[in-house]
């Protein structure tokens, strides 16, 4: 979605872009393709390289037609870019890993990159930044409402690392109505679900419906007294916080990542540092300014903000090649 939001508002723009993308991808940049369709999933879950390889090598044959190229395909776009003289910018889009660490390190230099928060940068601070670009989605495709409904949200993947059975805790704590949202994965992530989760849905003040369409998710966040985001660890960014704000609704979350750069603290929402605070939150969210929360994430994280962002980070580039 953001790589979609990003073409479009560039050739918007009049930038000649060439997008490199499944052949059934909606774009209006000129479209290259390596697969019609997604590879089987077997191989991108298997951990097969070839369509990576495949989709990274056909736009790096193609590399003297461009002026940039900018990478979203992770390992591959940044192992192969010493073979060629186009400057790649490289967007960061998952976190650091004791595993990717050392590929980084050695490739620090080989690209541009740049991380999507600041608070990302603290995983690996030595490779060669230019900066910071905040992800981005269609603001206006988030319906605002400031009269809601009674309950308060939980919308993620559900892991641990994202703190379900904390959200619930403080639902029970707080004695207020949660639905939660989210897809389940295979693995640890089931077990979790089934120990810790499972057994405190009533069905009444404790709701899980599961994984939900685009259609629904809009939905549950514009009518949400809050979302509440008990993240476990630092992730580089989580754009459900902009979902909610940009739906009118306010963002209860631990400090965790990139939060303190997303969430303004007493304005769009509240930043606590444990349970009881979170409970304290929610007693407080109706003095947050609904109309301030869809206000601030339209100026802040909308596509055309990021296009502004990138064509600063492309004429740097340029100017230092």
């Amino acid at each position: 979605m953001v790589v979609y939001l990003l073409t479009e508002e560039l050739v918007k723009r009049g930038h000649d872009v060439t997008l490199f993308a499944t052949g059934d991808s909606k774009t209006s940049a000129k479209l290259s393709s390596t697969y019609p369709t997604r590879p089987p999933r077997n191989l991108l879950v298997g951990g097969d390289l070839v369509p990576d390889l495949l989709h990274v090598a056909s736009a790096f044959k193609r590399a003297d037609e461009f002026d940039i190229i900018h990478n979203h395909a992770g390992y591959c776009g940044i192992a192969l870019a010493n073979f060629i003289s186009t400057p790649i910018l490289t967007t960061l889009h998952g976190p650091f890993t004791a595993e990717n660490k050392r590929f980084f390190k050695t490739f620090k230099d080989a690209v541009y990159y740049n991380s999507i928060s600041d608070s990302q940068r603290k995983g690996l601070p030595g490779l060669n930044y230019i900066g910071t670009v905040y992800n981005a989605i269609d603001v206006d495709r988030y319906k605002f409402k400031s009269k809601k409904k009674d309950y308060f949200l939980f919308l993620s993947r559900i892991t641990a690392d994202k703190g379900a059975h904390t959200a619930i805790d403080v639902a029970k704590k707080a004695g207020i109505n949660l639905i939660m949202a989210g897809k389940i994965d295979p693995g640890s992530d089931t077990e979790y679900f089934e120990e810790r989760i499972y057994p405190q849905i009533d069905g009444k003040q404790i709701k899980f419906l599961g994984e939900v369409t685009d259609k629904r998710k809009k939905e549950l966040l514009k009518d949400a007294k809050a979302f509440i985001f008990p993240l476990q660890w630092p992730e580089p960014f989580g754009l459900v916080m902009i979902e909610a704000m940009a739906s009118g609704t306010p963002v209860i979350a631990f400090p965790y990542g990139s939060v303190p750069e997303i969430v303004i603290d007493g304005e769009t929402g509240f930043i606590v540092n444990n349970v009881e605070e979170m409970v304290e939150a929610v007693s407080k969210v109706e003095k947050i300014d609904f109309f301030k929360c869809r206000d601030y994430a339209e100026k802040r994280f909308s596509s055309a903000r990021m296009a502004d962002d990138y064509e600063a980070i492309y004429r740097k580039m340029i100017k230092v090649r």
